[in-house]
C-alpha cells in the first residue's frame, strides 16, 4: 500500500448532465487562435496549423463556483470556448462550455519577449467550465456567445472555427498520447475583452448547459 508524505490532491472533475458519475480530468489542452476573426484581432491571419498551450487540471472551476480575480494582472480577459472531453480510444465523448481566462498583459509581455505563456494562461482558477453533456456534439451552426453583466461581448458560430473539433483532435494526437480524462478547449471567437471583480459572466453554446459565474475580488 502506497504511503504518502501528505494526502494527495483531489482529482479535478466535471459534473455530467443527467448522470451521478463525474468525469475525472487528467489534463487540459487549449487551441490558440482557432477562429479567423479572433486570430485577426490578436494580430494573426490565415489557416496556420493549430498550436496548443495547456492549463493544469486543477485550474478548473466547476459546479457553479466563482473564480477569483487573479494576482499579478491588471487586464484579465474572457474567452468562451467549446470544450471536448476525451474518453476511451482517444475519442470525443462529451462537450461543455468553458471560459479560458487570460492575464492579457502578461501574455503580451511574454509574446514580446519570446517567452512561454504559462503565467498568462495556466494560473489558478483560470478554466471555469460548465457541466459535461455526453454524446454527439452541437451542430456546426450552433451559436456560441458570451455576455458580461448582460452586455453581449462575444458571438459567433462553431462553424467559424478554422479547425473543427475532429481536426483539432487529430492534431493534438500527433503531439500527445491522448487518454481518457483529457479536455481540449477549442478556441474562442472574436470579442475577447476585460473582466473586473464583480462582473457577471454568462457563456452559452446552443445545445449545451450554460456556464455562469461572477468574478470574485
Amino acid at each position: 500500500m502506497t504511503q504518502w508524505l501528505f494526502p494527495p490532491a483531489e482529482t479535478p472533475s466535471l459534473p455530467i448532465v443527467g448522470r451521478a458519475e463525474r468525469f475525472p480530468v487528467r489534463r487540459i489542452l487549449c487551441v490558440g487562435q482557432n477562429y479567423a476573426a479572433h486570430a485577426r484581432e490578436m494580430g494573426a491571419d490565415g489557416r496556420a496549423p493549430p498550436f496548443f498551450f495547456s492549463k493544469p487540471a486543477d485550474a478548473l472551476v466547476t459546479d457553479g463556483r466563482d473564480p477569483a480575480y487573479p494576482s499579478a494582472t491588471e487586464n484579465l480577459h474572457h474567452e468562451i470556448e467549446l470544450v471536448c472531453a476525451i474518453g476511451e480510444g482517444a475519442q470525443i465523448v462529451g462537450w461543455a462550455v468553458g471560459c479560458d481566462l487570460t492575464r492579457r498583459d502578461l501574455q503580451a509581455a511574454a509574446k514580446a519577449a519570446g517567452k512561454p505563456w504559462d503565467a498568462a494562461k495556466g494560473f489558478d482558477q483560470s478554466a471555469p467550465c460548465g457541466p459535461l453533456t455526453l454524446g454527439p456534439g452541437p451542430e456546426p451552426e450552433a451559436e456560441i456567445a458570451l455576455s458580461v453583466n448582460g452586455e453581449g461581448r462575444q458571438r459567433g458560430r462553431l462553424s467559424d472555427m478554422i479547425w473543427n473539433p475532429d481536426e483539432v483532435l487529430e492534431a493534438a494526437g500527433r503531439l500527445w498520447r491522448l487518454a481518457p480524462g483529457d479536455l481540449i478547449f477549442t478556441g474562442t471567437p472574436e470579442g475577447v475583452g476585460p473582466l473586473a471583480p464583480g462582473d457577471r459572466v454568462e457563456a452559452t453554446i446552443a445545445g449545451l448547459e450554460p456556464l455562469r459565474f461572477e468574478v470574485r475580488p
